[in-house]
């Protein structure tokens, strides 16, 4: 519209040019009827050209309006995804100033500050406050490993242990101590223990102030003061701080020895005792006692050898008054009174009070005689029998009559002489 407008303008200024102007460019006189047909040409340009350029303007401007309308349109939904952001992050921890998007994860967080914990289980009586979390002792309850590993076969639960253990298949430990030299597949576990190089124990007890280097094991520690025994024995009714311990105990009740060693066959519950009994193949006993020299194969041993040079027999038993050096000899000497038998013998039946006990009786069964001489070829059930043996070797008589002055390799046989004292003086 405007080009026309334009055009008019300039053919009703060329309709009415300035007499000076016509006379000068054209000196060639030219007749009325000449100069008005050139003007009626001009006056009447091409219709299809003006309508060309009618459409191009049009065009122009709807271009210009689609691209306002999409501008419009993206900072409208810019707008709307930024109320959505602010309407999820409405749930606000007054505690500790947390934001979640999600109602339920506020409401799951809020309980570690309440201290809430409405989940409990059936069985054991533990309490979380996920319900996720309560999935994972029903399983160990329940017995079921539902994971198991595609090399050795293994069963594991949860799924956390089974990657563990197959970065361990794969000897993947990437992060080396440099004060030890161990190495390690996640870095978290490095950093634990690189704490314990630097002697670094930043967890602390309330109750008494001990510290700890890991949370876990504060976690172990607070039980002490609360009294909690969370793994309860599935065999009898002992219960137990951690579960390590559990574990340990329960093989006393199934006879499983997962710790054998290389060098002869032997096989053992307990790691800790495997690593004792290798000592014996290589003779290392690096624990001595600074009062009579005697050498031990571990610190345990040592502590309870002297013991023995104290005297002291702090544990004494409330139905006959006898005292022992031990807590465990004690509760072992107690079952005597109460008459407990809980180890029994698979083959035939026979309880004993002892796992001990046990043990050497199904050498009966199973012909096994671990001890050898090492003077002769004859081996024996019980290590007693073996040390009794090898003084006749020996000539060893530590047994002595306090009568006569006769000594004796073995305590029977010096039994059987005092006897034999009190017949004469009867």
């Amino acid at each position: 519209m405007v080009k026309m407008e334009f055009i008019k303008e300039e053919i009703e200024d060329m309709s009415d040019p300035e007499p000076s102007r016509i006379k000068h460019e054209d000196t060639e006189k030219r007749t009325d009827t000449e100069v008005k047909d050139e003007i009626d040409d001009m006056s009447d340009p091409e219709p299809s050209r003006i309508k060309h350029e009618d459409t191009e303007e049009q065009t122009d401007w709807i271009e210009v309006k689609q691209q306002r309308l999409m501008n419009e349109v993206e900072e409208e939904c810019c707008k709307i995804k930024t109320s959505r952001k602010k309407a999820k992050q409405l749930h606000t921890c007054t505690q500790c100033g947390k934001n979640f998007r999600q109602k339920r994860y506020f409401k799951r967080h809020m309980r570690i500050h309440t201290g809430e914990k409405p989940y409990t289980c059936p069985q054991c009586g533990k309490s979380f406050t996920a319900a996720a979390s309560l999935s994972y002792p029903l399983l160990i309850h329940s017995g079921e490993k539902p994971f198991s590993c595609d090399q050795c076969g293994i069963k594991l639960y949860p799924s956390l242990d089974l990657k563990k253990h197959k970065k361990v298949q794969s000897d993947g430990k990437p992060f080396l101590c440099s004060y030890c030299g161990k190495s390690f597949s996640k870095l978290d576990s490095y950093k634990k223990h690189q704490k314990r190089h630097n002697g670094v124990k930043d967890h602390v007890c309330c109750e008494c102030g001990k510290s700890f280097t890991t949370a876990n094991e504060l976690n172990r520690h607070q039980r002490i003061h609360t009294g909690e025994r969370p793994y309860k024995c599935s065999y009898c009714e002992k219960s137990f701080i951690q579960s390590g311990s559990l574990k340990s105990h329960e093989r006393v009740h199934t006879g499983e020895m997962l710790y054998h060693c290389t060098q002869c066959g032997k096989s053992f519950k307990h790691l800790s005792c495997l690593k004792n009994h290798l000592q014996v193949h290589s003779g290392e006993k690096p624990f001595s006692c600074d009062q009579c020299g005697k050498r031990f194969t571990s610190l345990y041993y040592l502590k309870k050898h002297l013991i023995v040079h104290s005297g002291e027999k702090p544990h004494v038993c409330s139905y006959c008054g006898k005292s022992f050096l031990m807590q465990h000899n004690l509760k072992q000497h107690q079952k005597t009174h109460n008459d407990v038998r809980d180890h029994v013998c698979c083959e035939c039946g026979k309880s004993f009070s002892r796992a001990d006990n046990l043990k050497q009786h199904q050498r009966i069964h199973t012909g096994e005689k671990p001890y050898k001489c090492s003077y002769c070829d004859k081996s024996f059930s019980l290590s007693g029998n073996l040390k009794a043996h090898e003084r006749v070797h020996a000539g060893e008589k530590p047994y002595r009559c306090t009568r006569c002055g006769k000594s004796f390799s073995q305590s029977s046989n010096l039994m059987t002489h005092i006897k034999k004292h009190c017949s004469v003086s009867e």
